[in-house]
């Protein structure tokens, strides 16, 4: 176990020595890394919005607006066919998905069909095996009847086109505010995902993508009085509609439904200023097509007013003073520089197929996000310091190899994540705790079986070479297990929890490979070279060598103190309930900070009922200066209503605060958000317990389930007696959790396997005792190690951090107590006996004298 051939050396080293070169562009600036050969590795790991500052929107196709415009669609073409074909029509009208032709002549019902039968035609589905599908079903419910039906495969298929057209339209709009790394994705079958880091405007980002930017040219209708039909005295004439002008107030203006010029033949717009007034203007250029109807209709159209119509809206209504044939046009209106810029840039990236409605939207501010890396990089060097003291103090010369490995770990880590293009967030960084302190137990697992072998009479060579040995199924069964709710938890996870599950799988696999051949190699070279006659050690000793605790008498106390305070926990989440976030209720959030001086809670509670927003909670955040304001939702109010509340707000307070962060959450998304995190978190049990059963025993599968369960039990009722934010980062936290204690009790059941072999005839109490003593310095000195990291967290992190660091600091201790009090007595409690297992393969001397080989 401790010989190294040439090549396996070399491996070890290459490997590491890449991982330093893909990890070290991470720490410099991008100005420095533009200066470096071009062979050189340049890519840095992607920080999340949390972290650097940004804008994170969730857009969503509005399923409602696609089928009336395909409605409308389909009662033109009813119409043209009909006429075409010469047959008379009643009237055709649309409902909910369905388009209704009532025939003149009742006989003429077949023709009609006939007619219409060019509408039902199938349309290719694009799919990759070149199917097709029926859009439109005509069906006659009665005599000279008809029905245009919209299929769903139909709207379904008109859906994911409109995502996929709208992605090319959404990312020209977002490079046009020349932003650098924008993420732009298709997430489900109609959703579209928009992420821009170091965004400085959100709201202008917003009001680029929540417009359908449909431009058209159409004619006035002189014919009847638009404020006569706006007040309700009379009806819009046949082929018009009433359409509202961008003025304060709006003005009603009756405009003709047939468009003269539509967007699609623009090929150019640029911003400008009228000659004769100086007012900000948009120019725009048709292509040959455009230019020829555009002066074919203003030259038999002179003298009349012709209306400008932008997504519903008249821009503006002038008059056609003389024909304009030269296929360019200028459009006026209240504009400002900013507005007109914005428009030019909406009209050249095109037209959106259908409207979008923002689901969710998170915004921090490049300031916070500045604040949150530097709070990290500080607790994260005192957090390793005092790791690397500790392990120093604890172990002396081993605890040295064992730092190396674990910042050889770390190294890893962050090279991996880069070169996979991951996005760090604060729940990464969780992920990264938990591989810190995963990676720490594997060292001590090593040490302290090898000292425990020391102390049984071997050499330092062979102590070493079996601790090894040993220490090997039990760091895999470890690391398996939380692996395997990473993996679930990725792909059953959404947003920051897919983020903790990448960060905490690759730290898996990177603690592994140090554990097991970096740390491996040190020591061998070191026992090589200085031939030690004894284990070097450190000045601290958290337990004596060999302890004799009878834990198994306390068994039933702690034990049923543990459920006592379950119950009180599974009572107290219905009835005094969680402190949920946004993420789970939906709602809005907005940090503030004062521009000068202190933040008036008060005072933001009266600017945001004057503005009408009553479902308000304010409170203080950090400091004096800054100020938390959460706002509600109304779930039958839809997924548009919150956008409209947020601007309220933002228009209240915007001149006497900074908006450092803004979350927005519609309860469509909210009602997601909380069924993926309970679908994951049961997953990974599952999982987790069908690895251990087939691994183990059903016994012991039953109780690491039985001591997960109870640590997030007890964390939930932690969380309901300190109404900390319970948010998807607290998930993250809870997962965290979930990791640390089934990482623990695998270690101390994986003891009791080896011990259930070893003492066949021992009583059950007091082989789970001597199990449980033999790991206590193992387990004291993991969990210690772990809370220095997460201490250090919670005091330099910030309060964004502390709210789910508390969580972890709290569930590592709870951890700590039930792999003792509670995983072991379970085995007890199902009966557990000796008998029941069969003897390994390799007989007791086979294991304790498979490590005789010397160091070479």
């Amino acid at each position: 176990m401790l010989y190294f051939s040439r090549w396996k050396t070399i491996l070890i080293w290459l490997v590491v020595a890449a991982g330093a070169l893909f990890a070290a562009p991470n720490l410099v600036s991008r100005d420095t890394l533009a200066g470096l050969p071009d062979f050189l590795p340049k890519e840095q790991i992607t920080l999340g919005l949390d972290l650097q500052g940004g804008s994170y929107i969730l857009l969503g196709v509005d399923r409602q607006s696609l089928i009336n415009e395909r409605l409308q669609s389909l009662q033109d073409d009813a119409r043209q066919q009909l006429r075409d074909a010469r047959i008379g029509y009643g009237s055709i009208s649309a409902n909910g998905t369905t388009v209704t032709v009532r025939l003149r002549d009742p006989s003429q019902a077949e023709a009609a069909r006939e007619a219409l039968s060019d509408l039902t035609a199938p349309i290719s589905s694009g799919m990759l095996t070149g199917g097709s599908i029926s859009e439109v079903a005509i069906t006659s419910p009665s005599d000279g009847v008809l029905t245009l039906s919209l299929t769903n495969e139909g709207v379904d298929y008109r859906v994911r086109s409109a995502v996929t057209q709208s992605i090319e339209v959404v990312r020209r709009r977002v490079d046009e505010l020349g932003t650098t790394e924008p993420i732009i994705q298709r997430q489900g079958d109609d959703r579209i995902m928009v992420q821009v880091p170091g965004l400085g405007d959100p709201e202008r980002l917003k009001s680029l993508l929540n417009q359908t930017a449909k431009l058209s040219f159409r004619l006035v209708d002189l014919s009847a009085s638009a404020d006569a039909v706006a007040s309700g005295g009379a009806r819009p004439p046949a082929g018009s509609e009433l359409l509202y002008t961008t003025d304060q107030p709006p003005q009603p203006i009756l405009v003709q439904r047939q468009v003269m010029v539509s967007g699609e033949n623009l090929v150019d717009a640029q911003p400008g200023f009228d000659q004769q007034t100086n007012q900000p203007v948009v120019n725009i250029r048709f292509d040959s097509q455009g230019a020829q109807r555009f002066g074919r209709v203003t030259q038999a159209n002179v003298g009349k007013p012709f209306a400008i119509v932008l997504d519903d809206k008249v821009l503006s209504a002038p008059n056609i003073r003389e024909p304009i044939l030269g296929g360019q046009a200028q459009i006026s209106g209240n504009f400002t520089v900013q507005s007109a810029n914005d428009l030019a840039v909406l009209l050249r990236a095109g037209a959106l197929p259908a409207t979008l409605n923002i689901l969710e939207e998170r915004t921090v501010g490049p300031g916070l996000g500045a604040d949150s890396i530097a709070a990290g990089e500080i607790a994260g060097v005192i957090g390793a310091v005092l790791v690397v003291v500790f392990m120093i103090a604890a172990y002396g010369f081993l605890g040295i190899i064992a730092n190396v490995a674990l910042a050889a770990n770390v190294i890893l880590l962050f090279a991996v994540l880069t070169v996979l293009g991951a996005t760090l967030t604060l729940p990464g960084i969780a992920g990264i705790v938990l591989t810190v302190g995963m990676a720490v137990d594997s060292n001590v697992l090593i040490y302290e079986r090898i000292r425990e072998e020391r102390r049984l009479g071997r050499s330092v060579v062979q102590a070493i070479d079996i601790g090894f040995q040993k220490a090997l199924a039990t760091i895999v069964d470890a690391n398996i297990t939380t692996l395997i709710a990473a993996v679930i938890l990725f792909f059953l996870g959404s947003g920051p929890v897919r983020g903790f599950a990448v960060t905490l799988a690759v730290g898996i696999v990177t603690t592994v490979f140090t554990a097991y051949t970096l740390t491996r190699w040190l020591v061998a070279y070191w026992v090589k070279t200085r031939r030690p006659k004894a284990l070097p050690d450190g000045p601290l000793r958290l337990v004596r060598e060999v302890t004799r605790i009878r834990f198994m008498l306390f068994r039933l106390k702690a034990f049923y103190l543990s459920m006592v305070l379950v119950a009180a926990s599974l009572v107290a989440l219905p009835t005094v309930g969680l402190n949920f976030g946004i993420d789970f209720t939906g709602g809005s959030v907005l940090e503030l900070r004062a521009n000068d001086g202190e933040a008036d809670i008060g005072g933001i509670r009266e600017r945001l009922a004057e503005a009408g927003i009553t479902d308000v909670q304010v409170q203080e955040f950090g400091s004096p200066a800054e100020a938390l304001v959460r706002i509600g939702t109304d779930p039958s109010a839809g997924d548009g209503a919150q956008q409209a509340t947020i601007q309220k707000a933002q228009t209240a307070l915007q001149s006497d605060y900074e908006f450092r962060r803004t979350e927005v959450v519609g309860p469509t998304v909210s009602g997601e958000l909380a069924l993926a995190a309970i679908l994951g978190v049961l997953a990974s049990l599952f999982g987790i317990l069908l690895y251990i059963w087939i691994r183990f025993e059903w016994q012991f599968a039953i109780g690491s389930i039985i001591a997960t369960v109870n640590d997030v039990c007890l964390t939930l009722g932690f969380m309901v007696l300190t109404q900390i934010e319970f948010n998807l980062a607290t998930v993250a936290a809870i997962l965290t959790i979930v990791g640390y204690s089934l990482n623990d009790t695998v270690v101390i059941y994986d003891r009791v396997r080896e011990n259930l072999r070893r003492f066949k005839q021992k009583n059950l109490g007091d082989l789970l005792d001597l199990s449980d003593n033999e790991m206590l310095s193992r387990t004291l000195t993991t969990s210690l190690t772990t809370l220095l990291a997460l201490t250090a967290l919670y005091i330099f992190g910030g309060e964004v951090i502390q709210n789910f660091v508390a969580p972890m600091i709290f569930g590592v201790v709870i951890g700590t107590f039930s792999s003792i009090f509670v995983a072991a007595p379970v085995l007890y409690f199902f009966n557990l006996r000796p008998s029941e297992f069969e003897a390994h393969k390799r007989d007791d001397h086979q294991i304790e004298g498979a490590g005789t080989g010397q160091a070479r």
